[in-house]
């Protein structure tokens, strides 16, 4: 192990991903195999592999595949009714997880550590669009501040180790994430993977549909794969340890409605269908900044969302028995 910040040269990358079997780590995986160069290895692990809230099963897991970088996707999360009654335990599990991958990736000389983060970790009180920059300007949402403080801490902890050690380890802030191995669970599951299984239900069982509101929040929802293909640029190319937004553009946010059409048409589902405006809509809208993004890959292609519910509803209905729901 090198101290001081000193980097001992290494001749291929070993990439550990933590939280390696949910949705976005499948989408690494997958795109990583399609994309993977010569010096590459990624190591795929999941909570079967370490319990990363033990700093002992970190450090053997580190030990054990001596990463050169780490994708950290692993966290302890939950629906809203989990965190509104379980927000310490929020707060801590998610400091432990994130201070042992963090301290051993220093320890074990990884030279780049890309965390996840999200958006709702942003000021609840705020202007739009959300950047980079304003993160840390106000309380989170009231509902999961113990997971948004969490979160926070990261990039906290990042200018840590690059101030005091020169250490590269950055993070990341995806949109509304959807795509195949989602949580598909009523409650739990975000908007798409939730929509998909409700209209999934109803088609089978020749019932309305019922959408909870007026379908007029909007959202920027980004497909897991091309998610994973901005991840892996991260690693490779960008070099910031400042956190970087991944997202479809501002003129891309569309209304839950609009979500729930798209979704309806990939099933063919041809019931009525029934906004419940007795259940409240949420935030009317999270719309997040592109523009560091843009500067970076101005050329950069997301998959057209139409197509991306498409397929997400395809393997839905392949792997109905297997998905999370």
């Amino acid at each position: 192990m090198a101290e001081n910040g000193e980097k001992r040269p290494r001749a291929n990358k070993v990439i550990l991903v933590t939280g390696g079997s949910g949705l976005v780590g499948r989408a690494i995986h997958k795109v990583a195999m399609e994309t993977k160069k010569p010096d590459e290895e990624f190591v795929f692990v999941s909570s079967k592999d370490a319990d990363l809230k033990s700093e002992q099963q970190t450090r053997l897991l580190f030990e054990k595949h001596r990463p050169t970088h780490v994708i950290h996707l692993a966290a302890l999360v939950g629906g809203l009714f989990k965190n509104l009654s379980h927000n310490l335990d929020f707060l801590r599990d998610n400091l432990r997880i994130n201070d042992n991958v963090l301290q051993c990736a220093f320890e074990f000389d990884v030279e780049k550590v890309v965390s996840c983060l999200s958006t709702c970790i942003f000021p609840d009180k705020t202007t739009y669009p959300i950047d980079e920059t304003m993160i840390h300007n106000g309380p989170p949402h009231s509902s999961n501040f113990g997971y948004s403080y969490a979160k926070r801490m990261i990039d906290v902890m990042n200018r840590g180790y690059y101030v005091q050690h020169n250490r590269k380890f950055t993070s990341v802030v995806p949109t509304n994430v959807f795509g195949p191995w989602d949580n598909f669970n009523l409650e739990e599951g975000h908007v798409i993977p939730g929509l998909i299984h409700k209209v999934h239900m109803a088609k089978r069982d020749s019932t309305p549909l019922h959408i909870w509101g007026t379908g007029s929040p909007r959202r920027q929802f980004i497909y897991s794969e091309d998610l994973a293909r901005l991840f892996l640029w991260v690693v490779r190319e960008y070099e910031e340890v400042d956190p970087i937004i991944l997202s479809v553009g501002e003129e891309d946010e569309i209304s839950i409605q609009e979500a729930a059409e798209l979704v309806v048409e990939a099933f063919d589902f041809k019931g009525p269908i029934i906004n419940d405006t007795s259940k409240s809509d949420g935030q009317f809208k999270k719309t997040a900044s592109t523009a560091k993004l843009r500067k970076y890959l101005p050329d950069f292609k997301f998959t057209p969302i139409k197509q991306a519910v498409k397929e997400t509803v395809d393997w839905f209905v392949e792997n109905y028995d297997i998905a999370r729901k």
